[in-house]
């Protein structure tokens, strides 16, 4: 598996890595929430931006507070996100106004790198991923499933899929209802990790999926999200729980 560098943070070598996720929804919660994930020292922080209707309506906005972010956070490197309502986000975006908000963030590099959902307007995906490049900003391609957990094929395609389209990271995320459904994930994580090149993360959700939150050294998934104070999925452990659990499944060639 090759590396991909986010910043002052390799992904694809050694522990996997922590990301918490900022779920402010004004720009002072936002500034606040900053402050108190560094303070957690994670090794990236997650500006999930859905949660900010105002910056969504208004870029300027947007650029304004992630400078104020930047200032606060220093080098922890940023991976910002709007996650579509489709995929467990929380704000309502058209098609157009999602591809045209990843293009404003490219190029007024709001963060270190980018979530973009596989699934819209593939020609779009492969242009903004390009964009994205030319920016030097990492692509972390993401599907989420909050009602099942997919065929191990059909995972296995989508992230398949995802590498394909030249992203640098490629990641799903799926809803669990029994054990077998968690297995399934392992398994297709495993032998994704095992075809590709690119450093994956997969997990699954709720109760059921906290075992893949930490396993991720053993079964080839190189990022996990923690989080200080208020999580943004089902089953997200909190930062300190994560760390404890990576720490103690270490694997010591």
């Amino acid at each position: 598996m090759s590396t991909v560098k986010i910043r002052n943070i390799v992904l694809g070598e050694g522990q996997p890595k922590i990301a918490v996720p900022n779920v402010g929804t004004n720009e002072e919660e936002i500034l606040s929430f900053a402050k108190e994930i560094v303070a957690a020292k994670p090794d990236l922080m997650e500006w999930r931006i859905d949660y900010y209707a105002a910056g969504i309506s208004d870029i300027n906005k947007l650029i304004s507070t992630s400078k104020k972010i930047r200032q606060i956070v220093d080098n922890l490197p940023i991976l910002v996100t709007f996650r579509t309502k489709n995929e467990g986000g929380v704000l309502e975006l058209s098609d157009d106004n999602y591809l045209n908000l990843l293009q404003a963030i490219i190029e007024n590099r709001l963060g270190d790198a980018i979530d973009i959902e596989l699934f819209h307007e593939e020609e779009k995906i492969k242009s903004l991923v390009q964009l994205a490049h030319n920016y030097n900003l990492v692509v972390i391609m993401s599907n989420h499933d909050f009602e099942k957990v997919p065929p191990k094929d059909v995972i296995v395609f989508r992230l398949k899929k995802m590498s394909e389209l030249q992203a640098d990271v490629v990641k799903m995320a799926c809803m669990p209802h029994t054990a077998k459904d968690v297995l399934i994930l392992l398994e297709a994580t495993n032998e994704v990790h095992q075809a590709i090149e690119n450093p994956l993360i997969t997990m699954a959700m709720g109760d059921l999926g906290k075992v893949t939150r930490v396993s991720g050294q053993v079964f080839g998934s190189s990022l996990s999200f923690g989080a200080v104070g208020k999580t943004s999925a089902p089953g997200q452990l909190s930062i300190t729980d994560l760390r404890n659990a990576e720490n103690y499944l270490a694997l010591h060639n």
